[in-house]
């Protein structure tokens, strides 16, 4: 592993326009649990299987319910950024990280100081109501009980894509941007497995495509660097 962060501690030192793509890797380093992995979201037992909780229909059909594992299992702010939340924003303040995209939704980017972060997937840290479109934070969600309402008696809804909704597409254009326009493309805490995120890659021109993640992915293959282990343990080795 040491020569291939050599190799990457390289690539970096040399590019000024690097992009990073991440994952719930970089989110399960801070204590938040994933949903694919032997001991995530998906393997634990719910009256109904998260990926239902986590629908449209289900948001709909049972609120109440939602809210309860959502306040459960998707507020975890006690989290604090890790090194690799940390070395991102370092490189972005030196004018060598452009972006970071990421499919988490905990705010942990912002937190350690990325500005230009596209959450594909929304965020736990916003949240609206439905009727007359006031914000309230992740802090109020958590300590509001059963369905959350608005003081115009409104009911709140996170800012969080859920299953069967579509992706916004100012965020998916920009993303695409900056991936197609990257010299270095960095991937990270990612099976990539989940699309329509995953397929953003496939708009990436450059020949500094790295791969960081603690299992195989299906674009080992056609990367120019893999690196297999820890993320936060790889990026605290790093200039």
């Amino acid at each position: 592993m040491e020569n291939a962060i050599e190799k990457l501690s390289e690539i970096i030192r040399n590019s000024d326009n690097i992009v990073f793509f991440g994952g719930a890797g970089v989110s399960t380093e801070s204590g938040i649990p994933d949903f694919r992995s032997v001991d995530g979201l998906y393997n634990q037992k719910y009256d109904y299987p998260p990926e239902t909780i986590l629908s449209h229909t289900f948001y709909r059909n049972n609120t109440e319910e939602f809210y309860k594992f959502y306040r459960d299992k998707m507020l975890c702010l006690d989290a604090k950024p890790n090194a690799a939340h940390i070395k991102l924003a370092q490189w972005e303040k030196e004018g060598k990280l452009k972006a970071v995209i990421t499919q988490n939704i905990d705010g942990l980017h912002q937190a350690a100081g990325s500005k230009e972060v596209m959450e594909l997937h929304g965020s736990v840290m916003r949240n609206y109501c439905e009727k007359c479109g006031k914000l309230y934070d992740a802090e109020y969600m958590l300590n509001s009980k059963g369905v959350p309402e608005c003081s115009c008696g409104g009911g709140i809804k996170p800012d969080v894509v859920l299953y069967e909704e579509g992706l916004d597409q100012e965020i998916l254009q920009k993303s695409v941007r900056y991936i197609s326009e990257a010299d270095v493309l960095i991937i990270g805490g990612t099976s990539l497995a989940v699309y329509p995120a995953a397929g953003l890659i496939d708009y990436y021109r450059g020949n500094k495509l790295v791969l960081i993640n603690k299992t195989p992915t299906p674009r080992d293959g056609v990367a120019d660097l893999v690196v297999q282990g820890s993320i936060g343990e790889i990026f605290s080795k790093l200039p």
